[in-house]
């Protein structure tokens, strides 16, 4: 209804602008309290996982007409301080589910960790490789034209 635009501009601004403003402002506090530390950490959480599965959701529910509204409503209900929203999704959805889940969790990304590594490990003996390959040739090439014009002024 607002416009895909203008809601995407709405979410950045709501969403994650003027959260990181008030977490900001929170950090910055002489006398912070644990539960406004507690919030904001809360809330991060909850939008971070919100973020990793969005483009699920966009590529799965864009097609309803209020979509990007629901998703705008949705991170002002997190922050908005008379709905405790953040507070709310998790305690009754993210802490149970994390406490189910966690141990299985740790060792998928432990294993992931060792995944990347030696994947990137792999890519970097490659290009290092090929680069090293690629600059004799080169090497090889300018030598060769050098010599050829060495000869031609003679």
């Amino acid at each position: 209804m607002l416009g895909e635009f203008v809601t995407r501009v709405l979410v950045l601004v709501l969403g994650y602008g003027f959260p990181a403003i008030e977490c900001f402002k929170t950090v910055e506090k002489n006398k912070v309290s644990i539960e406004e530390l507690r919030f904001w950490c809360q809330y991060w959480i909850v939008v971070a996982l919100l973020t990793v599965f969005e483009s699920i959701g966009d590529t799965v529910f864009s097609w309803l007409p209020v979509y990007d509204e629901l998703k705008l409503a949705l991170l002002i209900y997190l922050w908005y301080p008379k709905t405790k929203g953040t507070g709310y999704v998790y305690d009754t959805v993210l802490r149970p589910f994390m406490a189910r889940h966690e141990t299985e969790m740790e060792r998928k990304v432990e294993e992931w960790r060792a995944r990347a590594w030696d994947f990137a490990l792999y890519y970097w003996q490659n290009c290092t490789d090929l680069g090293q390959t690629k600059w004799a040739e080169m090497w090889q090439i300018l030598s060769g034209q050098s010599s050829r014009l060495k000869q031609q002024g003679k």
